[in-house]
């Protein structure tokens, strides 16, 4: 799986061939098959294991019993820190989507509603708590995790911020766009 995460975030999915996965395993292209079908499940397999991670990091800081604001700093806070931390399976998770078989990517969009759900559901209890000011809490909840989405698409070892710093500070910045005074 290392391999393929490797070779789909240099070369992109359909550049990428079962004898480059194979060659960068150390394995030959027979060899690939005993443990995966097709590079299709190769990549479904990355993009749920991904997700599934994500999803409990955000599921597991929802049903803290703590306020939506602390709730809000720590989801966006983990949210960041895993895509920055793990960027280059992150860029394969969230950027090879539309490669996935039509039943692969059905599994994979109902992990990724329930992520959304779940951040949506902490600004609802906040907007309606007083603590967030947010017109749309559907578009609010996809912004926010826009942000952390897109970390892995820019960043590297030497961003000059550690993953934990980046999180704190993406979490900051969130806490200011709903409104949290």
């Amino acid at each position: 799986m290392l391999a393929a995460v490797e070779s789909f975030a240099e070369r992109g999915y359909h550049a990428t061939t079962t004898r480059d996965i194979a060659s960068a395993a150390g394995m030959s292209p027979a060899a690939l098959y005993v443990h995966f079908p097709s590079k299709a499940a190769l990549l479904f397999a990355i993009s749920e294991s991904g997700h599934q991670q994500t999803l409990t990091l955000v599921e597991s800081v929802a049903k803290r019993d703590q306020s939506p604001l602390v709730k809000m700093h720590k989801i966006v806070e983990d949210f960041v820190s895993w895509h920055a931390r793990r960027h280059t399976v992150a860029r394969v998770v969230q950027y090879e989507l539309k490669a996935l078989p039509e039943k692969e990517y059905e599994v994979i969009a109902g992990l990724r509603r329930r992520i959304e759900q779940t951040v949506r559901d902490v600004i609802a209890e906040g907007t309606e708590q007083g603590v967030f000011t947010v017109s749309d809490v559907r578009t609010a909840a996809r912004a926010v995790l826009s942000l952390g989405v897109d970390v892995a698409r820019w960043y590297t070892e030497r961003s000059g911020k550690t993953p934990k710093a980046l999180g704190h500070d993406y979490a900051e910045l969130t806490l200011r766009m709903l409104g949290a005074g």
